[in-house]
């Protein structure tokens, strides 16, 4: 989701136009009575479900000689570079690893260049796993709390410090690099390697992580894998000697049907007039230059 109070555009290497709102539909996770929307409990629950039970959502390995596609180093960056416009409404992804807030969603503090929480496990992954390779870290102290709160919003034992040390650590090298590697192993990894078994180039690759990023690795009806199912129901991929074009077409109208399903006035611009621009253009290749809009930005890669 996009998260609020986060807009930073001092170092942002990009031209846009267009006034963006304070308060946008991502910013608004939760409903009027503050529950977390259907979208941000699925999210949790599929990050959740990974952890736990990595065999829900395995894939299998990749076949040899398949092209590098959204996994070549160019291709990457430029997908860390769309996410983080719908996310944080600027290019420069790396700023966001200092990034700390709980933005009332129902999964406590959010928190760097994928918005591990909280409350959804894959934060408190995130800092064991950091702690195994560097016990002396500003986070270690922390781990009791992370488990207690773990699949909560609370913050107890958190508070006061925890966002201050999170921040801090962010500033270390072998932090920023272990931020990275979660991303990677939980979201960007997985969503690449099914994509290409699915027979998709490197724009439904994107397609697929930025469906992981926002939706969760979940297999529940608005998990990714959920997601990828009921696609499957309407429509065959390339791997099936379905029409790529028609797949994916199908893929981001069932995406942009659950985001609606809580609410119908929910922005959707991160699909309508960003990944379905790029479709419609047929550049499955996701070859710059690119334009895109989201939330009434406009944001250029040469």
């Amino acid at each position: 989701m996009k998260r609020a109070g986060f807009l930073s555009f001092a170092l942002v290497p990009v031209l846009m136009t267009a006034a963006v709102a304070c308060t946008t539909p991502e910013h608004t996770a939760a409903d009027a009575k503050g529950n977390p929307s259907p979208v941000a409990r699925s999210r949790a629950a599929g990050r959740a479900q990974a952890e736990r039970a990595p065999r829900a959502t395995a894939v299998a390995s990749t076949p040899a000689g398949t092209p590098a596609g959204l996994a070549a180093p160019d291709k990457k960056e430029l997908a860390q570079e769309i996410v983080a416009s719908a996310e944080n409404s600027t290019l420069n992804w790396r700023s966001a690893y200092a990034y700390i807030e709980d933005i009332g969603d129902g999964q406590g503090y959010t928190a760097g260049v994928i918005g591990f929480c909280t409350g959804t496990h894959d934060l408190l992954t995130l800092v064991e796993r950091y702690t195994a390779l560097h016990p002396g870290n500003g986070l270690a102290r922390y781990l009791p709390a992370l488990r207690a709160v773990d699949g909560t919003d609370s913050h107890e034992g958190l508070d006061p410090g925890f966002a201050a040390a999170w921040r801090h650590e962010a500033a270390v090298p072998a932090f920023r690099e272990a931020q990275d590697h979660e991303r990677d192993r939980v979201y960007f990894d997985p969503a690449v390697r099914r994509a290409k078994l699915d027979g998709l180039g490197t724009l439904g690759q994107f397609i697929y992580y930025d469906a992981m990023v926002m939706h969760g690795p979940g297999t529940g009806g608005d998990g990714f894998y959920g997601l990828r199912d009921r696609a499957l129901r309407e429509a065959k991929p390339p791997s099936e000697r379905g029409d790529e074009k028609a797949y994916l077409e199908v893929f981001l109208d069932v995406r942009r049907a659950v985001m609606r399903s809580a609410n119908p006035d929910r922005d959707t611009t991160r699909i309508d007039t960003a990944q379905r621009r790029f479709l419609d253009d047929g550049n499955l290749g996701l070859d710059t230059p690119l334009e895109w809009r989201v939330y009434g930005e406009t944001y250029r890669v040469p």
